[in-house]
């Protein structure tokens, strides 16, 4: 890898670069974490969204000027970007924009990832970038995209690819690629079912990030080609990316710690079992991903929250909480939580016992609960005396079991639970989004 320019260099090349940000995908594999909102909109580490991470990046790295491309249910989304992204000065050209599928180009919805940029081609083109970088909106990590952009300016790229290592058993999730001496890219395999190690090792694959940088008319032209194809899915990682390789220079840039070189922190949250975990990470004594790191801030919508509290001090009532993250406007009242993360206004009542348990915002467990290695989504209202996480039959009988026996705790699964109510794919106005909004809060 060449090594990067000065500083200022860098920070040319990103005050010249649009981020776009896809942030309209289903998430189907984040099951009923997903049936109200979309996948970027999805709290996580307590106070934050999925997509403030990609979001922050940019803002750290000197870009910005973002457009949000939304399309699945993205209300709850919107909202968030409405509230709390609003801080960029206009007048200097600064925005994070929001950009609804609008079918802009024929009646049809976004097709694809690339179909997304296409049909939004006017927009980056009436503010000239000189490089647009490609982002998904759904990952979780810290990364400086200057090096990147940087990387991509001196060896000339038309396009380069953020890669990460993974285990070959899941890089099936991802799109593979080989690389030669130059980082090169000169094999690209979208979610292969039997995917090809890095050279030299067995188990190690290399992964796509789902970040690419483009120069702007080089991508404008590529996806122009790919638009009228009909054969097409119209998406970077099945027809753009391996579409280039052998006619134009597409380079991977390995997504490392500058200063060791080591595999940087990134996290694909994209099922439930990789959310818990990704989670149950923070509560770590040195966690890899470091939010208390101020040199790099993680920004997002900030609630007016009063500080957590911890009541009762007898025996059997001691509001207590080790090895655990708890977000302001929580209320821990005679009861124990343990390597566990509270999102904003959760309530604990006494007696209750939580242990490895993720809990999303404005929830409230009753009296004498007994909860492990679970999520609790946003909204539940756990009524006293439930037992989740301690008979894996009786939870796969009333909520959603991963194959690694994580317990995932919805209103609407809930209700079905409680009141004898058959599950519906539609929201139910007392367990979905109404109540939500008719209390004011977010979902």
């Amino acid at each position: 890898m060449k090594p990067v320019k000065s500083g200022r260099y860098v920070s040319q090349l990103t005050k010249s670069t649009m981020a776009v940000v896809m942030a309209g995908g289903r998430g189907e594999r984040l099951k009923h974490l997903t049936r109200h909102r979309a996948k970027p909109a999805v709290t996580f580490g307590g106070k934050y969204r999925i997509i403030d991470f990609t979001l922050s990046n940019c803002v750290n790295s000197g870009i910005r000027q973002i457009l949000v491309l939304t399309q699945y249910k993205a209300h709850t989304l919107i909202q968030h970007l409405q509230r709390g992204w609003g801080f960029l000065r206009g007048e200097l050209g600064e925005f994070v924009q929001l950009v609804p599928a609008q079918q802009q180009l024929g009646g049809h919805w976004y097709l694809g990832t690339a179909d997304a940029v296409y049909q939004n081609l006017d927009i980056i083109e009436a503010y000239n970038p000189d490089m647009v970088l490609v982002l998904a909106g759904d990952h979780v990590y810290k990364m400086d995209y200057g090096p990147m952009i940087a990387f991509h300016a001196q060896n000339q790229a038309d396009i380069t690819v953020g890669v990460v290592q993974v285990p070959v058993a899941q890089a099936s999730q991802y799109g593979v690629m080989t690389v030669d001496e130059e980082q090169r890219v000169i094999a690209f395999d979208e979610k292969p079912a039997q995917p090809q190690p890095m050279p030299g090792s067995d188990d190690i694959a290399l992964a796509s990030m789902g970040i690419y940088v483009f120069n702007r008319e080089y991508l404008f032209e590529r996806l122009a080609s790919d638009a009228e194809d009909g054969d097409s899915q119209h998406d970077f990682g099945r027809n753009i990316i391996p579409g280039a390789i052998h006619e134009d220079k597409v380079f991977a840039y390995a997504f490392q710690d500058v200063a060791t070189s080591a595999q940087a922190y990134w996290r694909d949250v994209g099922t439930v079992d990789a959310f818990y975990d990704a989670n149950m990470e923070l509560t770590h004594v040195t966690p890899e991903l470091n939010l208390y790191d101020d040199s790099w801030p993680v920004w997002t919508y900030q609630d007016q929250t009063p500080a957590a509290k911890f009541v009762l001090d007898e025996t059997g009532r001691r509001g207590t909480a080790i090895n655990s993250l708890v977000s302001g406007g929580c209320i821990i009242s005679g009861a124990s939580v343990r390597e566990s993360l509270l999102s904003s206004f959760v309530r604990v009542d006494e007696g209750t016992e939580l242990f490895r348990t993720v809990v999303l915002p404005q929830v409230h467990i009753g009296r004498n609960c007994r909860i492990r290695n679970a999520i609790i989504d946003s909204e539940c209202d756990v009524p006293d005396d439930m037992i989740i996480g301690y008979d894996a039959e009786a939870d796969r009988r009333r909520f959603h079991v991963t194959e690694r026996g994580v317990v995932l705790v919805t209103p609407d699964l809930l209700a079905r639970e409680v009141e004898g109510e058959p599950e519906s794919e539609e929201v139910s106005v007392e367990t979905g989004t109404y109540r939500g909004l008719r209390r004011g809060l977010q979902i």
